[in-house]
């Protein structure tokens, strides 16, 4: 355990610790080191003007019929106010001064930083193509997205989706819950192409066509058009979808123009090591924004997800007060459609074997991918049982004999090989250990 940091025990005393964003990870941030104990200065900018809030249900319940306007909040007010954490509503960071340890901010101050953290988050990957820009185009990121798109989804409006990732499939059976007419377009043969297998992703188009949800693959947008807001969507082989509302749902992008003009490494995301560290050793980042090494297979990877933004806060709040965070646990997802939740663990790789436990007909069945002989994801559709002892043998590398695994009535538990070697460490195994030397 390394010995803890040297803290100027009084709030004021030093520069506080600055931590740009105010979604998940910033606030975990700031909770995390009050936790810890920090007793110096803790100052979060918050680009919106609310009270930090929860972006999940944006997608989910704040769409619903009858569902009430108001996001879950991340933290009570007071919390901000009890914990001697200043907060400062609709200010961002425009540039960092790393030679001087200073923030330029949006309202004209110049505050001087002890240690500065990242958790910028992500936006919504834009449309680029002609008429992209009219009325009627949405987004979904932030609560104000989500209340115009609900005021949309009206009885009987076309609705046009393109992409069929998590966002795209969450508005369509929102919107199909409300008797639009919704029609999705992707480019790829599949929904969730990129995050589940083949079994899952028909699985979900089936439930979403027995809702009244069209979908057409192979789909390769070209424009929007329309006499002043939107009102048809061109594809490439020219057929055209008329729709009164369109909603792009094609990935996000990481906010990382604050670090790269700084002069941080970035590819795709902030580079960063086990504790959130970047290239400069007193600038730190978390969340959506980051890339960083797979504990577990050595990969360089950028994840969106909750649980990643909580971990990797809780490694940055641990680093800046001198003390040891929690074991790097199972990266984990999911996604309610229809009402029906998919329960992601590990991170699937495209050549992984693909196992199917149980009867998709039934709406209740798992796919576990192995890799190499071991659990290395696994996929639950309304089947907690498969998912918690999955995270457990996936963080352990189990192996898995594939037979007993297909076997629904088979407990994962009692499919484990027995294996007399462990797993052999990866890159990111050593450049753990030597980050906590």
């Amino acid at each position: 355990m390394r010995e803890p940091m040297k803290q100027e025990p009084k709030i004021g005393a030093t520069p506080p610790v600055i931590i740009v964003g105010a979604g998940h990870a910033g606030v975990a941030v700031a909770a995390g080191l009050r936790a810890r104990g920090w007793e110096g200065g803790i100052l979060l900018l918050d680009a919106e003007k609310e009270t930090p809030y929860e972006r999940p249900p944006l997608s989910k319940e704040l769409l619903k019929d009858g569902a009430p306007d108001e996001s879950a909040v991340l933290r009570k007010e007071k919390f901000y106010q009890d914990k001697g954490i200043d907060r400062l509503p609709g200010v961002t960071a425009d540039s960092i001064d790393r030679q001087n340890r200073r923030v330029l901010l949006s309202n004209g101050s110049q505050p001087a930083y002890h240690r500065l953290v990242i958790a910028t988050g992500s936006r919504a990957r834009p449309l680029t193509v002609p008429g992209a820009g009219l009325p009627g185009v949405q987004s979904l990121r932030t609560r104000a997205d989500a209340l115009e798109l609900k005021r949309l989804l009206v009885r009987g409006t076309r609705v046009a989706i393109i992409g069929a990732g998590y966002i795209g499939l969450e508005v369509a059976a929102a919107a199909a819950a409300r008797d639009c007419q919704v029609t999705v377009l992707e480019f790829q043969d599949r929904v969730m192409s990129r995050v589940t297998s083949a079994p899952v992703s028909r699985h979900f188009e089936r439930l979403h066509g027995q809702h009244g949800v069209r979908f057409v693959f192979g789909a390769a947008v070209t424009a929007i058009e329309g006499d002043g807001r939107a009102e048809r969507v061109i594809t490439a082989d020219g057929t055209v979808f008329h729709a009164d509302v369109v909603l792009a749902g094609i990935g996000v992008m990481p906010n990382q123009e604050l670090a790269a003009d700084a002069g941080l490494e970035c590819r795709d995301g902030i580079l960063v090591d086990g504790d959130g560290r970047t290239s400069d050793p007193a600038v730190y980042a978390a969340g959506d924004v980051t890339r960083f090494t797979s504990p577990t297979d050595g990969a360089s990877q950028r994840l969106e997800c909750i649980q990643n933004a909580l971990a990797q806060a809780d490694r940055v709040a641990a680093h800046i007060t001198g003390q040891d965070a929690a074991a790097p646990e199972i990266p984990w997802f999911w996604t309610v459609q229809h009402g029906v939740r998919l329960q992601t663990a590990g991170v699937r790789h495209p050549d992984d074997d693909v196992i199917v436990r149980g009867d998709p007909a039934t709406g209740k069945f798992s796919v576990v991918y192995l890799r190499d002989g071991r659990l290395a994801a696994a996929d639950t559709i309304a089947n907690l049982a498969d998912f918690r002892p999955a995270r457990k043998l996936i963080a352990q590398g189990t192996r898995i004999d594939p037979t007993l695994a297909a076997d629904p009535g088979i407990p994962l538990t009692n499919a484990i090989l027995n294996d007399p070697t462990p797993a052999d460490p990866t890159p990111a195994d050593a450049a753990l250990a030597a980050a906590r030397i």
